[in-house]
């Protein structure tokens, strides 16, 4: 039996040339955007069926895609928008994300996280759409408000007011174009092909502009996998060489937005366990808590860090039993 929205996938596919292609479902996010690779033959497209009514980031998804490739950067082909009925068809990029890929073949690890590091000091040279939000201070200490009451039931305002300080001192300002989750699973190998080109580019409809290193803090503290400390490490002096600011002063900037971003994902992915019933989010905390730990030990965030373990408790299984009900 069809649902509603295979209904209206195949209203849209109707009279097209994928009309009768074979249809399978293939990851989605967090999000109620799903999505559908189409094949025939050898021939291959990506449905991304994003209902209108929750999903309001499409014609942002399409904008920044076309703005990716006159980069040079393989973002998906958009070669049908039907945005009032939230159905995209696009560029099947290919099927192995760098999580799959390391799986296998953990010894490309450096490899794959250098051509990572590589794109995001190339995208430093773009420039983003004005009309985008942009991760100032204020915002980013905003955005860590789920905390409460998802995550914990303490009052998190003087935690906001110390991470609102620490970015004015260390990451103050928002003048990078960042893809925003810019992580492991969203980011295709395509080891056969040139240059940049060997990263598909995926999931950026959230993208944003923010200090330089956010993406790269969403790299390498990812809530899905572990980076070996050797490749962290080694990406952190690559995009400070590629950079060419000052070293203590980028790390710190680069540790700051791993703070604010990982403690905003404390309470996302406590929301969608709590309100949204999805509690395999819940086996990811215990990891994000370690990388705001060790974002913390980076020397100048000693006020962040005692804010953070005064407010915010660790995911211990008491804790994380307390989330599910």
């Amino acid at each position: 039996m069809m649902s509603d929205r295979d209904t209206v996938v195949s209203t849209v596919l109707a009279g097209t040339p994928w009309a009768g292609w074979q249809r399978r479902s293939i990851t989605g996010d967090a999000s109620a955007r799903r999505y559908l690779r189409l094949s025939s033959g050898q021939e291959s497209v990506i449905v991304m069926d994003a209902p209108p009514e929750t999903c309001t980031d499409t014609a942002r998804f399409v904008e920044i895609a076309d703005m990716l490739r006159q980069q040079d950067l393989a973002a998906p082909r958009v070669h049908l928008c039907d945005l009032p009925r939230g159905v995209l068809v696009i560029s099947d990029l290919g099927s192995i994300d760098f999580a799959a890929h390391l799986e296998s073949r953990p010894q490309d690890e450096h490899r794959l996280y250098a051509a990572a590091t590589d794109l995001l000091l190339a995208l430093r040279n773009a420039t983003p759409p004005d009309h985008l939000i942009r991760l100032t201070p204020a915002v980013g200490a905003g955005m860590i408000g789920i905390l409460c009451p998802h995550y914990t039931d303490n009052d998190v305002s003087g935690l906001q007011s110390v991470l609102e300080s620490s970015l004015i001192r260390y990451a103050p300002s928002p003048d990078t174009l960042a893809l925003r989750d810019f992580h492991a699973e969203n980011l295709i190998w395509r080891g056969s092909h040139d240059g940049h080109s060997r990263i598909g580019l995926l999931d950026f409809q959230d993208a944003f502009v923010a200090p330089d290193g956010y993406d790269l803090a969403s790299l390498l503290r990812d809530a899905r996998r572990d980076v070996t400390p050797e490749v962290s490490d080694a990406m952190i002096d690559r995009f400070i060489k590629g950079h060419g600011g000052d070293e203590a002063a980028v790390r710190q900037q680069i540790a700051v937005l791993g703070v604010q971003r990982n403690l905003r994902i404390l309470g996302v992915f406590a929301r969608l366990a709590g309100d949204g019933g999805k509690t395999r989010y819940l086996a990811f905390l215990d990891r994000v808590w370690r990388h705001i730990l060790t974002d913390l030990s980076v020397g100048g965030l000693a006020d962040l860090r005692e804010a953070v373990l005064a407010t915010v408790p660790a995911p211990t299984p008491a804790h994380l039993g307390s989330l599910q009900t």
